[in-house]
Formats: structure tokens, C-alpha cells, sequence
């Protein structure tokens, strides 16, 4: 029996996180996947809730705690993946952060509000590849996937999304925002591109996945966004899956979601 393949998922106690992980524990496929989360409370929570929604799953769950924005937490999180399994197959950098709604309501500053979203989304997905990059190597078949998150930038020539039309004058009255979390996620898709090029001797398959609009808790909205439209998490956890499960090797490099390729 071949061993189970080893997945790292970053901000998985919740959201498309999550979601992915209970994708592979349903898989047919053999896994073992290290659950990323800063808190080890919500994350053992979150392992007690997928064993009751996957109860004849055989595959297999470990809790890693781990805050992307924290070196010595990486490094930590690092020696554990080291001592075992000793190394990775996948590593989704999926833990992602917006602050725009915080900043609407004035409970920080606009800086902020940007340099917070370029921590999370950027640095730390950054900061997480290069030290896990030793351990993915050893895969006989290694897969780094970032999650591209509201980044595709062409939108604006077709339908500038979220934001509708604004009249003339000053102050603009936006209630609902994600420019600072969009930036910091187009910023992560020069990252992939970036990897895709220094690991192609490395035979590593690299691809930002666009999840598409979906119903998660980021900015703790998550019903404004029901109301919006947004779609069940599955849906990117599914993509995710099928990622790692080979069926989009054709797009290596590329941004890929549900449907398709996503243009950015």
C-alpha cells in the first residue's frame, strides 16, 4: 500500500482551509494532512468536527500551530513537520487576512489596514514556501499552491467588483470594501509566477487557485457576503483537491478555479 501523501494547509481550522482538509479526508486517495491554525484550540475544534463529518474517512489529521506572521512560529511549526513526517507533498499557502471592513468602520488606521493584508497574505505565504522548501523537495512529487483569493485585476475592465459606481466628490460613501485585501492578493500572484520559475528544474508543479467568491468568515462578514451571492467554501476546498490530485497539471503556473483558468 503506498504511503499517504502529506498536505500542509495553511489557516485551516476555518473557510476554504478547512474545507480542503475535509476534501482530503473524503478522498479515495490516501492523505495525511497537517491542519494549520494559530490557535490550538480552535484547530483541535475543528479536527473534532471533521472526524463527526467524516466518520468512515481512514485518512489522517495532525494539528500544527502556526501564525504565518511569526517567524519563530514557522520555524517552530518547521522542526515539527522535520521530526515527522519528515516531509511534504503539498504545501497550500491558504491562510488569508482582510482588513478593509476594519478600516470602514474606523478601528484602524489605512496603513494599516495594507500593511496588515501584505503580512498575512504576502510575507507570510512568502516566509512559509522558503522554509518549507527543504521538506517539499523531498516529494517525489511536490505541489506548492497559493490561494489567489479577489486578485484578478483584468475585473476592472469588465465590472469593478465590489465597489459600484461612485458620484462625484469627497468622501466616497463605500460600504463594503477589499482593495487592501486585493492588493496584497495580486502581490501573491507575482509570488507564484516567481516560484513557478525557480522551481522548474525542481520538477515542483506550481498554481494560484481563484476559489471564486465564496461565503467564508474573512472580515467576519460572512452573511453580508451570503447576501452578496457568495458561494459555499466547498467550493474551494474541491478545487484545491482536484489540484493536488493531478487534474490540472496542464495548467501549471497558471491561476486555475472551478471553471477554468482565472485571468489576472
Amino acid at each position: 500500500m503506498a504511503s499517504p501523501k502529506v498536505v500542509l494547509v495553511t489557516g485551516a481550522n476555518t473557510g476554504i482551509g478547512y474545507e480542503a482538509v475535509k476534501a482530503f479526508l473524503r478522498s479515495d486517495k490516501a492523505y495525511h494532512v497537517l491542519l494549520g491554525s494559530r490557535s490550538l484550540e480552535r484547530a483541535k475544534l475543528a479536527i473534532e468536527t471533521l472526524h463527526k463529518e467524516c466518520p468512515e474517512s481512514t485518512n489522517t489529521v495532525e494539528v500544527l500551530q502556526l501564525d504565518v506572521t511569526s517567524d519563530k512560529s514557522i520555524e517552530k511549526a518547521f522542526e515539527q513537520v522535520k521530526a515527522s513526517p519528515g516531509h511534504i507533498d503539498a504545501l497550500i499557502n491558504n491562510a488569508g487576512a482582510t482588513f478593509d471592513i476594519e478600516f470602514l468602520a474606523g478601528k484602524i488606521s489605512l496603513r494599516d489596514c495594507f500593511t496588515k493584508a501584505y503580512d498575512v497574505n504576502v510575507s507570510g505565504a512568502q516566509v512559509m514556501t522558503w522554509t518549507f522548501m527543504p521538506l517539499l523537495l523531498k516529494s517525489v512529487d511536490p505541489r506548492l499552491i497559493f490561494v489567489a483569493g479577489l486578485s484578478q485585476i483584468s475585473k476592472a475592465s469588465v465590472e469593478y467588483f465590489p465597489t459600484p459606481p461612485q458620484p462625484a466628490g469627497w468622501p466616497k460613501n463605500i460600504d463594503f470594501e477589499t482593495i487592501g485585501y486585493s492588493c496584497s492578493k495580486t502581490a501573491l500572484n507575482m509570488l507564484m509566477l516567481d516560484w513557478n520559475h525557480k522551481l522548474k528544474e525542481d520538477g515542483v508543479k506550481v498554481w494560484g487557485v481563484g476559489p471564486g467568491f465564496l461565503a467564508t468568515n474573512l472580515g467576519n462578514i460572512r452573511e453580508k457576503i451570503l447576501e452578496m451571492g457568495g458561494g459555499h467554501p466547498s467550493i474551494g476546498g474541491n478545487v484545491l483537491k482536484s489540484v493536488v490530485e493531478g487534474e490540472r497539471d496542464a495548467d501549471v503556473g497558471k491561476i486555475v478555479g472551478k471553471d477554468g483558468l482565472v485571468p489576472f
